[in-house]
């Protein structure tokens, strides 16, 4: 059977609030066939038990994720102590650990002491690759992968709730904003290392990713039902294909002027070059202010480095 064709002008950012249980694929699949678009991206994957926001980008809004990779997430995190895990997530077998609990003070000493720049340790079961082969696939062989640990910047853990109605398993929620690529079962993993009482992640909800908040994510139910009738009910839930990018500036292009950058060919925008500096990524829009490509200035000119249009 032949494949369908896209459902047309699907382009734009969907933030989705996604549920405990469904992997980020499972969500992606699940827009792909809602949305009647083969073209999707997403900023950033989620754990299967893991929840909250998953940005994912539509038609010719995948061509802006690389300049969301760097944002900042903020996490309401769950971390359990008194025991340690294999996978450092409940997903992993369970070890209970000797010794007495740490108190609420001590975990909030804890907790200050990993704010700022760290190396920090990936977990073994975790996506980085080595040699080809996904650090997971290489720990569920029974080998130990080879990681390297990697430079994180914690921005802020504040203890916002502590339950130690079992004394010997203490439970921590905590608000994390860290940067891109900060594992949040290693804070937990290693929190529980400095206490000396094991720890491991057995929540987590992701409620913001760079400018993608929990509070205006789409849940899969209400997405469903925009898509009763077809994938026409996705599209108003899409935001620009550039929300977010504010801090990038602007050039605005005529007619004439998109039409040679979509062929590749330098531009001299009749206006607003001489507003932009240095050597950053430019958005490229028209005059009503659509985005349409992404450039590079080139002296008194604009190279456009990709377009959007087709």
């Amino acid at each position: 059977m032949p494949r369908q064709p896209d459902a047309p002008g699907m382009n734009g950012v969907l933030v989705v609030a996604k549920p405990a249980g469904p992997t980020s694929h499972d969500v992606v699949a699940l827009v792909r066939r809602l949305a009647s678009t083969r073209r999707i991206g997403h900023g950033g994957t989620l754990d299967p038990f893991a929840s909250g926001v998953l940005p994912l980008f539509l038609g010719q809004a995948t061509r802006l994720v690389e300049y969301h990779l760097a944002d900042e997430k903020a996490y309401r995190a769950t971390i359990c102590l008194g025991a340690t895990s294999t996978t450092d997530d409940l997903d992993g077998e369970l070890t209970p650990t000797d010794g007495p609990a740490p108190s609420q003070a001590a975990v909030v000493a804890g907790l200050a002491g990993f704010v700022g720049p760290q190396l920090q340790q990936p977990p073994p079961y975790s996506a980085v690759q080595i040699g080809g082969r996904r650090a997971y696939k290489i720990a569920r062989s029974g080998e130990i992968p080879e990681l390297s640990p990697r430079t994180v910047t914690i921005h802020r853990l504040d203890l916002v709730a502590w339950n130690d109605r079992d004394p010997g398993r203490p439970i921590a929620e905590v608000d994390v904003r860290c940067s891109a690529g900060t594992y949040v079962r290693a804070i937990a993993r290693d929190l529980g290392d400095r206490l000396g009482s094991g720890a491991y992640l057995c929540g987590l909800v992701r409620t913001g990713s760079g400018p993608f908040k929990l509070d205006d994510a789409v849940t899969l139910d209400a997405l469903r039902t925009a898509a009763a009738s077809g994938p026409d009910g996705v599209r108003p839930l899409l935001l620009a294909p550039d929300f977010g990018l504010g801090a990038i500036p602007v050039i605005h292009l005529n007619a004439a002027e998109i039409a040679d950058a979509s062929m590749g060919r330098f531009v001299r925008p009749e206006a607003g070059i001489g507003e932009v500096s240095g050597d950053g990524p430019i958005r490229l829009t028209d005059p009503s202010g659509r985005i349409v490509g992404m450039g590079r200035l080139d002296g008194r000119r604009v190279a456009p480095t990709k377009m959007l249009l087709g």
